[in-house]
């Protein structure tokens, strides 16, 4: 039973195992429980699925990811209930690196000012052959702080590093004892002319930046969320940038996806605010070894030898 077929965008190709496959573009919250009835397999990108609708949902044993991250569904839950959950690791590794380093590249070289720059008529009654009244930065040798390192983290580093950036990497908030290659978590804050976030969401990374850790960032950095929306304090982030705090950020998620009842962020109309709607993960290239991998998931499942279990 896939909830939310929508999300993806490429064909999915039949399980090798008998099988029944329905699929609904999207399902709302109270359409759960009704649309899960006997179902043994669930599909979902975004679709949560809480103790609430889990408990009610007795013949479920696994739930197919068709992401990476899984704070969607209650993994506490599941472990007591043995209802096996597995993600898709790995599949947008290029994706969302490239993602990110648009998002970098576009805030330090002004692109939204200098498009409206154009679309407003400037450049065609400028005295002079160009407008260049709007600073624009180069990447090399600037710092790029990351806060998370895992694949998606490592693959941002790899990009920024042919742009010539020095990379920092954050040790957790909090901890004191550093691992071997890791900096202080303020420190990073401190020193970096850009923040990119790649952390899980949890209770304990929510509101990862907020205030303090705002007002500890160099005045013109840049502060850059593909990750999760819940990592940074919203209101704190939008107050910076009305105020001239931050150089500016690239965000592509929020945490209230989608935001029928607005956000912080989308009230603004500032030139150093890139908002873009949680597609850092979409590259057709991405989408496709997603939904091989999200078949594959089932398939090992039921054959019995479950694979990316992270319940």
């Amino acid at each position: 039973m896939f909830l939310d077929r929508g999300t993806v965008t490429v064909p999915f190709r039949k399980p090798t195992i008998p099988h029944e496959w329905v699929d609904y573009d999207w399902t709302a919250p109270e359409e759960t429980v009704e649309r899960l009835h006997g179902a043994t397999i669930a599909v979902t990108n975004k679709v949560k699925l809480r103790e609430a609708e889990l408990s009610a949902l007795p013949k479920l044993k696994f739930i197919a990811i068709t992401a990476t991250g899984f704070d969607n569904v209650d993994v506490d839950f599941c472990r007591k209930r043995g209802i096996g959950v597995a993600n898709v690791p790995g599949y947008a590794r290029q994706s969302v690196p490239e993602h990110v380093l648009m998002l970098i590249l576009a805030l330090q070289r002004n692109l939204p000012a200098y498009l409206k720059a154009v679309r407003d008529g400037r450049w065609q009654v400028s005295p002079q052959p160009t407008v260049n009244d709007i600073p624009v930065g180069d990447l090399h040798g600037t710092t790029l702080g990351l806060i998370g390192y895992g694949d998606l983290a490592k693959g941002v580093e790899r990009l920024a590093r042919a742009f010539g950036m020095e990379i920092l990497i954050a040790e957790r908030k909090g901890v004191t004892v550093l691992r071997p290659g890791r900096i202080m978590f303020q420190d990073v804050l401190r020193r970096s002319d850009v923040i990119s976030l790649h952390t899980p969401l949890s209770p304990e990374t929510r509101n990862l930046i907020g205030p303090s850790e705002l007002r500890i960032m160099k005045h013109r950095a840049l502060l850059i969320n593909a990750a999760r929306g819940g990592l940074v304090d919203e209101v704190a982030l939008a107050a910076a940038l009305k105020e001239g705090q931050l150089g500016g950020a690239g965000v592509d998620v929020l945490s209230t996806e989608p935001p029928r009842q607005g956000n912080p962020l989308l009230e603004l109309h500032l030139p150093n605010l890139i908002v873009t709607p949680h597609i850092a993960w979409t590259s057709l290239q991405a989408q496709a070894i997603l939904a091989e991998e999200v078949v594959k998931n089932i398939e090992a499942f039921v054959a019995g030898n479950p694979r990316n279990l992270v319940a």
